[in-house]
């Protein structure tokens, strides 16, 4: 059963959606190690609304934090300290999508990054890119972290409006497999989210 780590290369580049698609795609349950605000509109609940299938387990958050900002400063205000220790893949015999919080080198703490959740969980990357300026330094950032440290990449997929050297460029630079495209959507909805189904149920 396939375990796979969604980060971006930056906040708000579509997380969420990839995470939605692929949830609904592979019909695997899906976990939030961190969620750092909007409690009452958070990933978890907008993955429920956005997937059609009935196998689907949306697993608790692993923390959940009350202010909308870096991990360790939203625990800080609400008197936590994260610890890698705190985090533990959910059990499950299903396929299983683990979103993150923004990009690689977000902090947990003093000393702890995304990064080193992903490398503790010990899981396959998604790598979400989105193409605006200054979108190929972020993305080749992104890849060499990643590789650096010994993290498996699956591959690339690209949300929003396509700019075909932009993409042609990053690939070519990493050398890895771009898994798909999502286009830009005014709404997104169970119907947008299925309609991706047949492009990545056999990632």
């Amino acid at each position: 059963m396939r375990k796979i780590f969604v980060t971006g290369i930056g906040t708000d580049v579509g997380k969420t959606v990839v995470s939605a698609i692929l949830t609904e795609a592979l019909e695997a349950d899906y976990w939030k190690p961190i969620q750092a605000g909007d409690l009452d509109n958070s990933d978890s609940l907008k993955i429920e609304r956005f997937i059609s299938n009935n196998k689907t387990v949306i697993h608790l958050e692993g923390v959940k934090l009350n202010s909308p900002m870096s991990p360790h400063a939203a625990a800080e205000i609400d008197s936590l300290e994260i610890q890698l220790s705190d985090f533990v893949l959910p059990e499950t015999a299903n396929h299983l999508v683990v979103e993150g919080a923004g990009g690689l080198m977000v902090p947990l703490n003093d000393k702890d990054l995304i990064i080193d959740l992903i490398q503790r969980l010990d899981i396959e990357v998604v790598l979400v890119s989105q193409n605006y300026l200054g979108s190929i330094n972020h993305t080749i950032l992104s890849i060499d972290a990643l590789k650096n440290r010994g993290i498996k990449v699956l591959g690339i997929i690209f949300n929003g409006d396509e700019n075909q050297e932009t993409e042609k460029y990053i690939l070519g630079y990493s050398g890895l497999k771009c898994l798909g495209r999502i286009k830009q959507h005014q709404e997104i909805n169970k119907e947008v989210v299925l309609s991706y189904k047949s492009q990545f149920e056999k990632l």
